[in-house]
């Protein structure tokens, strides 16, 4: 079935070696565009199936012309960790961890 994911993850996706990839520059969890902002998204699903339709060979990577909106400024934001936030957020990666290790154990 030929396919074609877009994703924000441009290193990690290509080193996958994905058929095609659409890869827009946007926050994590946002491949196709902010919440309710259906004109952005509906570029980006057309310039997927226009990748799907031109793509000559596997592995190819086109980059999206869209941006993310200029009035919400993500970048500066983005997986910046507030320092009271810091001890709460370790302990929960720790649990999250212990947890891992004890769905893994047989039995």
């Amino acid at each position: 079935m030929p396919t074609v994911i877009v994703g924000s993850a441009l290193d990690i996706v290509e080193y996958c070696g994905v058929p095609r990839f659409l890869f827009t520059d946007f926050p994590l969890g946002n491949p196709c565009g902010p919440p309710w902002r259906q004109d952005l998204q509906r570029m980006i699903a057309r310039q997927a199936l226009d990748l799907l339709r031109d793509a000559g060979a596997a592995r190819t990577t086109r980059r999206s012309d869209v941006s993310w909106p200029s009035d919400d400024e993500w970048r500066p934001r983005y997986g910046r960790v507030k320092p009271e936030d810091v001890e709460r957020l370790r302990a929960l990666g720790e649990e999250r961890r212990r947890q891992q290790v004890q769905a893994r154990k047989p039995g």
